[in-house]
């Protein structure tokens, strides 16, 4: 199936209709959108993998600054882990999961540190110094020794963007092309359309010069743009007040509201939901004083973002419970800039385990990053449309229609497909009804809100029927989802998320 949504065009398995794409649901009326914000309480808790022991590569420092992605029935992330080194040397690391809570360690016998080779290092410039690290994993590549993929920053290369390759994510060989680009602090990645997208912060391209949400691009992952496209800033332009006048006072401008590592990228197939770096920038310019919580933002073609609601704070830092222990690491570091600050940040990875979404992230800055922490939320339930009582004025009845939405247009491609829905608050008194439309928001006969029996029930991914049919089957050209929200007390529903998935038995 084919969403018209400003996507690219190719053929999905599942459309996900989240209510903070509004690209996908381009039509509401009376409902609100809320978003669900995670609260960290109690920072011991949120710590899903810890330093390690001593004399182990990571036994200072766990820092992200790296991806987890799907291998298998595995859960494999690529992180930074710093020893008892007094340089700041991070080396890329692997841990295992099977469910994004309980990490190991495996002893993977390739590199050596402090005569030994029993730790869990990757072979990446034979241990070398990693700032950054993004990893895709494409299992059906036609080169097996290209599998893995990864771009990273190293001071071999003066922070400037290099790429490496491998077959089993474990052993990497450099491109020898390396460097691919200008200096890149990467925080996440996708690919789309048989494009790579890399998100990061520039400072090079665009005016004015701060950290930006830009995006690189390649089809064959060592080629890439050497211009950025600008997703999306939070700095003024002007003539609103912005910070070049910065510029001419300072080497780097920290103060005021910018984009930190870019963001990390969550294909969903029709939509991709990004997590980035909220940076608050002290008026002073001093970037001790910075602190820094993670947004959302989204996109249907990884180049153009928005976000759903400005400024909300999905994963506060302000809730993380900082305590001595973490605040006065010692590294080496100046007392006053060991100082307890509010600032969190993101990598690439966001995976569905089970029952919930699951995110990690860690503190910054990166010596004060001692683990790894995991946002939770329940499975697809970032956000939810609710009705809300609109009041009848000069330009409206009151009752002159319901609470609905509609969707873009959907090509179903000739094939048979169903519908369900991530739904909460159904009962007698608050019902749904889901209408299927043409493209010109004409009812599908068979398939019209007065047809619908099912859902009744609350529920992760409840399917809708119309009387005995659960299928949409027959449909020629393309197809809208209108739902309704209904009964004495509409305001109830809790609607999260609507899947259209091909049949397949």
């Amino acid at each position: 199936m084919i969403i018209d949504n400003g996507s690219p065009k190719v053929s999905l398995n599942e459309v996900v209709l989240f209510p903070f794409d509004d690209f996908s649901i381009p039509f509401t009326d009376g409902l609100r959108l809320h978003l669900l914000q995670k609260n960290n309480a109690g920072f011991d808790r949120e710590i899903v993998l810890k330093t390690g022991d001593p004399g182990s590569p990571d036994s200072r420092l766990v820092v992200y600054y790296g991806t987890v992605r799907k291998v298998g029935d595995e859960l494999w992330m690529w992180y930074l882990g710093q020893g008892e080194e007094n340089i700041w040397h991070q080396r890329v690391c692997l841990a295992k999961s099977k469910d994004g809570y309980n990490w190991e360690r495996p002893k993977l016998g390739l590199v050596d540190y402090q005569g030994s080779r029993d730790n869990n290092l990757v072979d990446l410039l034979g241990g070398g110094h990693v700032q950054s690290c993004v990893v895709f994993y494409d299992p059906d590549d036609p080169d097996p020794n290209r599998k893995f993929k990864m771009a990273f920053q190293s001071r071999i290369y003066k922070n400037a963007m290099a790429v490496a390759f491998s077959e089993d994510g474990l052993r990497w060989t450099e491109s020898t092309q390396n460097p691919v680009g200008y200096g890149f602090e990467i925080g996440g990645g996708a690919k789309l359309n048989g494009c790579y997208h890399l998100s990061g912060q520039g400072f090079n391209s665009h005016f004015p010069q701060s950290r930006q949400l830009e995006i690189r691009a390649s089809y064959d992952f060592e080629n890439w743009t050497k211009s950025s496209c600008l997703g999306y800033r939070r700095d003024g332009v002007p003539p609103r007040p912005n910070l070049h006048d910065y510029h001419e006072l300072y080497n780097e401008v920290h103060a005021g509201e910018q984009i930190h590592l870019g963001t990390s990228l969550w294909d969903r197939g029709n939509v991709l939901i990004g997590i980035y770096g909220m940076w608050h920038g002290h008026p002073s310019n001093d970037r001790r004083l910075v602190t820094m919580d993670l947004g959302l933002v989204i996109t249907n073609d990884a180049l153009h973002y928005r976000e759903p609601l400005p400024d909300f704070r999905i994963v506060p830092a302000a809730e993380d419970n900082w305590t001595e222990e973490v605040t006065w690491t010692n590294y080496g570091q100046p007392a006053d800039s060991s100082l307890p600050v509010t600032a969190l940040m993101q990598g690439q990875g966001f995976e569905n385990i089970g029952d919930e979404s699951l995110y990690w992230y860690t503190p910054w800055p990166e010596h004060l990053s001692v683990g790894i922490r995991v946002a939770a939320w329940p499975r697809d339930r970032l956000g939810y449309f609710s009705p809300f009582k609109m009041k009848g004025n000069k330009f409206r009845g009151k009752d002159l229609d319901q609470y609905h939405f509609i969707s873009a247009p959907i090509d179903l491609e000739g094939e048979p497909a169903r519908v369900a829905m991530n739904i909460d608050g159904l009962s007698e008194h608050s019902k749904v009804s889901v209408e299927i439309q043409n493209e010109r928001f004409e009812p599908i006969p068979g398939y019209t809100a007065e047809d619908c029996t099912e859902p009744i029930e609350s529920g992760l991914r409840k399917e809708v029927r119309w009387g005995e049919q659960e299928v949409l089957g027959g449909m020629k050209g393309p197809v809208r989802i209108r739902v309704n929200f209904e009964g004495i007390r509409p305001e109830d529903v809790k609607l999260f998320a609507i899947y259209l998935t091909k049949k397949t038995n």
